[in-house]
């Protein structure tokens, strides 16, 4: 019983690992399109984009910045707000198409916040970038891609019910059950990311914006 419960998991495993892989890749390319989008900005664009950047960054030195608790606030519910709508589009048929273009517009925002730091600063962007970007990013990119992922997967099975009459009631159940379980660890996951950047990001950024300024 046990090892046909592991044979299952691997097939499992690697049935979806195409998919992940794919979830990945888009955000990838969302990344470098978000990157490439910096160089085509014309002066007066980068001009004034980096007039509120470094209004930022005397906003980090001065303190000005939200308190931690409305910082919190904002930055868990812009990402709980997102990842329950994938959620939410994986319980339809239709959302996958939309799901894809969520995963692409979050690699564009993370790879044109790096593009432009780099673009504008060189090597004090791509620090400024580690240290204010990318400490969060390592738990916020896998939780959407989890739930890109898993969203994907449910909407597919349910158009496999759509067409075949071997899956019942309760193996849909048992994946509602799963994918909901995938949501909240998803969410915890997003959880560490937003401490990350509320706690510890500021204090990163302002120590490397003295080099800036």
């Amino acid at each position: 019983m046990g090892k046909r419960k592991q044979i299952r998991s691997n097939i499992q495993i690697s049935e979806y690992s195409s998919i992940y892989l794919f979830v990945f890749i888009l955000l990838l390319i969302g990344i470098v399109f978000g990157a490439i989008l910096v160089n085509s900005m014309n002066f007066i664009q980068k001009q004034d984009l980096f007039f509120y950047l470094h209004q930022f960054f005397e906003d980090i030195q001065g303190d000005r910045l939200l308190q931690t608790k409305d910082l919190f606030q904002s930055s868990f519910f812009y990402h709980f707000k997102y990842i329950l709508l994938i959620f939410i589009l994986g319980l339809s048929i239709i959302g996958i198409p939309i799901i894809w273009i969520f995963i692409f517009m979050k690699g564009i925002v993370i790879g044109f916040s790096v593009g432009f730091l780099v673009n504008q600063l060189g090597w004090y962007g791509l620090l400024m970038a580690t240290v204010s970007v990318a400490p969060q990013n390592l738990f916020i990119i896998p939780a959407y891609i989890i739930a890109g992922s898993f969203g994907m997967i449910f909407s597919l099975h349910l158009i496999r019910r759509l067409f075949s009459t071997r899956m019942h009631k309760k193996s849909i159940r048992n994946l509602f059950t799963q994918y909901s379980t995938v949501l909240l660890i998803v969410l915890a996951i997003a959880l560490i990311g937003t401490l990350v950047e509320t706690f510890i990001s500021p204090y990163t950024m302002r120590m490397v914006s003295q080099w800036v300024l």
